[in-house]
């Protein structure tokens, strides 16, 4: 036993003084390189790893080599060509000492070629790397290029962190102290993101230590660039804007604050600038981004999803490369564009905590905290966006579907006097239409107008615009045809209150609280959109369907988002089928909805612009709701003058000839007609043409009998 424990002694002490030695060698600054010196130091590396890391073990077998590739690359070819008898591993193991101390003999001669070591020297000067920081860089660029050297590094098994950061002090004799601090979170490599561990488990050398990007070492290595072209897959400099800040006056709150605040941190160069953008997409959020870089005299670098191959780039290494450009660029005038971050902070569906922030909430909130450049972070969602995150931005600004008036302005800017006001105001009808949408498709229907002509162009951009819209699930574009504007006026409501005077009213407020009640088809949302002109603001119109969500607390999120959209664009909101929300809580089975009426009852008292409810069922309205309206007007059926006069004013519309006695005496006999009985028919003219005023009068009576034929309830079994 007493020498067993001095060898043991003897064997580290002889390890340590030959770690000294190698360190102590490698302080003296090397000659310059020439161009076939890369495989010298590979090989000095590679015998490192077998002899003094005893490599050799897996390597050198009892009566072969584990590989025959890298033994014939050493020079160890004789043995290769050997039958398994006559394979004399001792003799092979003394070679291979004798080629290790041969190798550090001339260490000194050893170095990168010219061009890697001036690429290496670039970036030690712009991001301040080490001396222990450039060797890491070296070995883990050629470690990812040559193949030769990361088959040797295999023979040394998986590893752990710290098992390779040992190994890495003796490969490039370096003191595990300075090893450990170049590859630690603080450290300046994984700061830059240039060198990373991954800290998961034992893994083989090569997948232990990350590279910025896939084609970094060999850029690195063999390529004149400057630091932009190292980046190129990875962070790309940013288009110019399409858009102006006349775009986004619907958030013009907000912006005035964020131009004001950006020009001035950039003024001060102040550190932990973020900036956090959420919204639907389309909605201009990089845009504005590219506006607000333009106007303050500074470069926009964008962090992309994919690479130049069309990879998709996980979260982990989007993050590296944000690390790198925030590094790269610190001393130029520049913001950086960190789009699509769902892969950063999203834990999925589930919150299964498995995103990048949820695994290293640490590392992510020194990234908000010290980055030098103001950054921009963009997201379609942050339901799923930790608040702890979220509290370290500067701003969180939200881009909401822009208002009527705004979409209007834009569909006419991108029909670039091609598109007549028909068309821009049966699209900007669409209360799902992103800037981007619009934008997109008058650029494909451009590209079509020489085969196409102008006179189509309208059509095209539609059927583009609505193409997009069923496709991403919200409903298509309203039909051509005549439109409300052509017929509508509020003398054809058989209301029981003066219109006329309520609408004089709320033009001068600007305020107040409507329940519209009535059957279906009086023309309820009609005078809705009708007086949203009149008294000259946007209209929001939502239906059940747009809030009504199977998730719990969505319906409620939902009625909460349509006032705020309302507030923020001055619009009147209208919410159609209100009964839906407020039904009576007295008799309410689950939870939820009482929760719903709370919500709208809420937002109702809170909202301070023009709010009108229409239902076509007033029974079962919760009471308190009721109280809450300023003004409850009931909708009923035509009488007969107005039906009259909605006729002549329909056929004048459609081109048929005037009415005569015979149309009166019919129009006389319906007893339920409603403005929409005549819409209905109108739209039905468009595929199966009337020729006379009796024939759109026999179409109405058919209307009139589907409604009345529509089945009752049974009474009893």
């Amino acid at each position: 036993m007493p020498n067993k424990s001095r060898a043991r002694s003897s064997s580290a002490k002889n390890h340590e003084e030959t770690l000294h030695k190698l360190f102590m060698a490698e302080l003296d600054p090397p000659p310059p390189a020439t161009a076939d010196e890369i495989s010298g130091l590979a090989r000095l590396w590679i015998l490192r790893m077998l002899v003094p890391l005893d490599g050799h073990k897996k390597f050198v077998r009892r009566m072969d080599f584990l590989n025959d590739t890298l033994a014939e690359a050493l020079g160890l070819g004789r043995w290769v060509q050997c039958d398994g008898i006559n394979f004399d591993r001792p003799a092979v193991l003394k070679q291979l000492r004798e080629m290790h101390r041969e190798a550090e003999a001339r260490r000194r001669q050893l170095c990168l070629p010219r061009q890697a070591a001036e690429n290496v020297a670039k970036l030690a000067s712009l991001v301040g790397l080490k001396e222990a920081d450039c060797r890491i860089l070296e070995f883990a660029a050629c470690l990812h290029n040559d193949d030769i050297l990361s088959d040797a590094a295999e023979q040394l098994g998986d590893l752990t962190s710290s098992k390779l950061i040992h190994i890495l002090s003796i490969i490039l004799a370096l003191p595990e102290k300075d090893v450990c601090e170049s590859l630690s979170w603080q450290g300046i490599l994984s700061r830059s993101g240039l060198v990373t561990i991954d800290r998961e488990g034992t893994l083989s050398m090569r997948n232990k230590l990350n590279l910025l990007t896939r084609q970094f070492a060999d850029t690195i290595l063999h390529s004149d660039v400057t630091p932009l072209e190292l980046l190129r897959e990875i962070v790309i400099p940013s288009k110019r804007p399409t858009l102006s800040y006349e775009d986004f006056q619907h958030i013009d709150p907000s912006l005035r604050v964020l131009r004001t605040y950006l020009l001035r941190t950039l003024e001060l160069k102040r550190t932990g600038v973020n900036i956090l953008f959420y919204g639907d997409p389309g909605t201009g959020k990089t845009e504005l981004s590219r506006l607000l870089a333009e106007e303050s005299g500074s470069e926009l670098f964008e962090v992309t999803s994919e690479g130049d191959d069309g990879r998709v780039i996980d979260g982990k290494s989007r993050l590296r490369a944000y690390g790198a450009a925030q590094t790269f660029f610190a001393n130029r005038r520049a913001v950086i564009l960190f789009d699509e971050v769902e892969d950063i902070f999203d834990g999925g569906i589930f919150d299964t905590g498995k995103s990048p922030a949820h695994e290293h909430k640490a590392w992510i909130n020194r990234i908000l905290e010290e980055n030098k450049l103001p950054a921009i972070w963009i997201t379609n969602s942050i339901r799923f966006l930790d608040r702890a995150f979220i509290r370290r931005f500067d701003m969180a600004v939200e881009f909401p579907i822009p208002p009527l008036r705004q979409r209007e302005r834009i569909v006419r800017t991108a029909g670039a006097g091609l598109l007549p006001e028909s068309s821009i105001r049966r699209i900007a009808q669409c209360e799902h239409l992103a800037p981007a949408i619009v934008t997109r498709a008058a650029a494909v229907a451009q590209c079509l107008r020489e085969d196409l002509g102008d006179a189509e162009f309208p059509a095209v951009v539609e059927q583009l615009i609505g193409s997009t819209l069923s496709a991403q699930g919200h409903k298509a574009l309203p039909p051509r045809g005549i439109e409300c504007k052509d017929v509508y006026d509020p003398v054809f409501i058989s209301a029981d209150a003066d219109l006329a005077e309520v609408t004089r009213g709320l033009e001068k407020t600007k305020a107040g609280r409507l329940c519209l009640y009535g059957p279906s088809g009086t023309g309820k949302t009609a005078y809705g959109r009708w007086l949203a002109d009149q008294i000259g603001v946007p209209l929001c119109l939502k239906k059940s369907s747009d809030l009504l969500s199977m998730f719990v607390g969505g319906t409620e999120r939902n009625i909460a988002q349509a006032f705020r959209e309302a507030e923020r664009g001055g619009a009147l909101l209208l919410i159609d089928e209100v009964d839906s929300f407020l039904r009576d809580r007295r008799q309410a089975v689950r939870s939820w909805e009482v929760t719903g009426v709370n919500e709208m009852l809420t937002q109702m008292e809170s909202f301070p612009g023009v709010f009108i409810a229409s239902t076509n069922l007033m029974d079962g309205i919760d009471q308190a709701a009721l109280r809450r309206f300023d003004l409850k007007v009931r909708f009923d059926f035509l009488n007969s003058r107005q039906a009259w006069e909605l006729l002549k004013r329909y056929c004048v519309a459609l081109g048929l000839p005037a009415p005569g006695p015979k149309s009166l005496t019919s129009i006389e006999r319906l007893t339920c007609l409603t403005p929409g009985d005549f819409a209905a028919v109108a739209r039905q003219h468009r595929f199966n043409p009337l020729k006379s005023a009796d024939a759109f009068c026999r179409a109405l009576e058919k209307e009139c009998l589907a409604k009345e034929a529509t089945p009752k309830k049974a009474i009893g079994f």
